[in-house]
């Protein structure tokens, strides 16, 4: 056995589903940064970029909003599977989504979204005609965490490095929706 991993315990295991399931993905998602992936064959695999989670909705749905012109609505119309990656911190929230985007341009949903800082994109405003949301359905995805907070966490990691003993208290496990 390779000696990196003999002291290091099991992870906890907590497969989530239905509402807890959208209850970590709207914990570990909403209101972040991922890497939205289209296109996602290995002969094709150029199409990754950041992209702001607007919302995650009641139903764990969640929302971007893109210009009807980029490039990735143009690979969505080709094949709307996706796969999101997020990481909120250095050492927890991690989360892989995979899924299927819908592309619109719903006005309401629009409002609903509209941020001023979305401005910068959308340089004629709420109304500018680019604007589309989408919206990625994930089938199923994977998240580690921890159980505690990131302080906690690095901490951890400090005192199991000085008395040499791993000190993890990550949780992992499968989502579906």
């Amino acid at each position: 056995m390779n000696s990196i991993h003999q002291n290091q315990p099991e992870h906890n295991r907590s497969d989530l589903q239905g509402a807890t399931a959208i209850a970590k993905i709207r914990e570990l998602a909403e209101g972040h940064t991922c890497f939205f992936c289209t296109t996602l064959t290995p002969a094709a695999a150029t199409g990754a970029r950041p992209m702001s989670v607007l919302q995650v909705d009641e139903q764990g749905s969640l929302w971007f909003m893109s210009s009807k012109d980029s490039v990735k609505n143009q690979e969505l119309q080709n094949d709307s599977e996706v796969k999101l990656y997020f990481q909120g911190s250095q050492h927890s929230d991690f989360l892989e989504l995979h899924g299927y985007a819908t592309v619109s341009t719903d006005k309401a949903k629009i409002k609903e979204l509209w941020k001023p800082i979305i401005k910068t994109w959308f340089t004629e405003g709420i109304d500018d005609p680019r604007i589309t949301v989408i919206q990625v359905t994930p089938t199923d995805g994977y998240y580690w965490d921890t159980k505690h907070n990131q302080a906690i966490a690095g901490m951890k990691m400090l005192i199991g490095a000085a008395i040499g003993k791993t000190l993890d208290d990550s949780v992992e496990g499968t989502l579906r929706h």
